[in-house]
């Protein structure tokens, strides 16, 4: 492994760490500021505020990364989300955490980036192997973040913040002095109508077979947000758990996860294709939110998770091929496109499943559950309509090159 992949590593897990962090404690905060009894819209405003601002400047971001480099914009990434978390730490009131929110959705661009860079650095054989430890190290982050969450949020609901805020102090630093620039930054000006946050998914329209991987994107973006939505308020209202005990369950699944991620994408795209190994991914995840919504005992969760965890064996199959869409000099761009869907379904669902969670909330909390796994099933649909195809740009590019060296 070389030492810059092992750097946008680690620059991930740590982002990950203080993410995880916030899960357990976020209803907690709300109650905190807002001294109203039920906070879960707030949880769904704050979610969706945070992904509308990420899905205004991601493109933009991605733009001046294939202009600038990756290595600038990862880093006003993090500068972002250090505000945010201090935001989240000291502010008083409920207005001044929506806009540390704000804040960190405008800056936020560290998966994107990492995931450029991982294309600027590896050949398209070894792609699959690297967006697996990609996810993998995200998932180690998210085994510490909620348990470290749980710990300190039962001693002070701010004291995770302060916490996240110094990780990612610590994160630039190692950016700062060990990540090296991945590509040589082109050096153009970014447009200002790159600022319209539709025209790069108006482009997408333009390359053949993007759109309906970016629409899949959509799709289970939007579905991974229903765990952060509503996992602590199900926890809480279902099995009475505390802030460690909802982190030990997020810390559960991200030990799942990463085992999952990083021994398993590999082999099962071999076996079974990537259409295989999406599908197989989609049943192994609503077997899992079966047991979630008709659960009585908190073992039953946990005894779920590796199920839940092999749901993402297919993602980087799927990351793969969608970065051979495009050419080299587009994928910051493209990458941009990809985090812009992410952004808009992670708009959109928080509110949603807020809602709907109310709804269910006093007759079966663990439906939420269930209308989760209907849109999985709308998501295998859509995935055996799909036509894989190999792209020839990036390819042929890359062969020219091999050729001429």
């Amino acid at each position: 492994m070389t030492k810059p992949l092992l750097v946008i590593l680690i620059t991930v897990a740590l982002d990950a760490v203080g993410i995880g962090l916030i899960f357990p404690v976020l209803p907690s905060l709300l109650k905190d500021v807002t001294h109203v009894g039920d906070v879960t819209p707030y949880i769904g405003i704050m979610m969706a505020l945070y992904a509308a601002m990420q899905f205004v400047f991601a493109p933009v971001l991605g733009a001046l990364s294939d202009s600038h480099g990756r290595r600038p914009v990862l880093l006003i990434s993090l500068i972002g989300a250090m505000t945010n978390y201090l935001f989240l730490a000291f502010a008083p009131s409920l207005w001044l955490l929506l806009l540390g929110r704000a804040l960190a959705g405008l800056t936020s661009a560290n998966m994107s980036v990492a995931a450029a860079y991982i294309t600027d650095t590896s050949s398209e054989e070894m792609r699959p192997r690297r967006f697996g430890l990609l996810n993998a190290m995200f998932g180690i982050g998210f085994i510490l973040g909620p348990v470290l969450g749980g710990l300190l949020g039962d001693h002070w609901v701010r004291l995770p913040f302060v916490a996240a805020a110094v990780l990612t102090g610590i994160n630039f630093l190692l950016c700062i002095l060990a990540l090296p620039e991945s590509r040589s930054p082109a050096g153009e000006n970014v447009r200002v109508r790159a600022l319209n946050p539709l025209l790069p998914l108006r482009w997408a329209f333009t390359i053949e077979g993007v759109l309906p991987l970016v629409f899949i994107f959509f799709i289970f973006s939007g579905l991974g947000e229903a765990y952060g939505t509503c996992w602590a308020l199900w926890g809480n209202d279902v099995f009475q758990w505390n802030g460690l005990w909802i982190g030990l369950s997020l810390g559960t699944y991200g030990t799942c996860q990463t085992l999952a991620q990083a021994l398993l994408p590999g082999p099962a795209t071999k076996r079974l294709g990537e259409r295989g190994a999406i599908l197989t991914g989609i049943v192994s995840a609503c077997a899992a939110l079966a047991v979630f919504a008709g659960a009585k005992q908190g073992w039953m969760v946990f005894a779920a998770m590796p199920l839940l965890a092999l749901g993402g064996i297919g993602v980087p199959a799927l990351q793969s091929l969608a970065t051979r869409q495009v050419s080299e000099a587009e994928q910051g761009k493209f990458q941009g496109v990809l985090q812009s869907a992410v952004s808009l379904a992670s708009i959109l669902a928080p509110l949603g499943f807020s809602s709907a969670y109310l709804s269910l909330r006093s007759d079966w909390p663990g439906a939420i559950w269930l209308l989760v796994a209907a849109l999985y099933g709308i998501g295998a649909i859509m995935i055996l309509r799909l036509r894989f195809e190999k792209k020839e740009p990036l390819a042929a590019s890359r062969q020219a090159r091999d050729s001429s060296a």
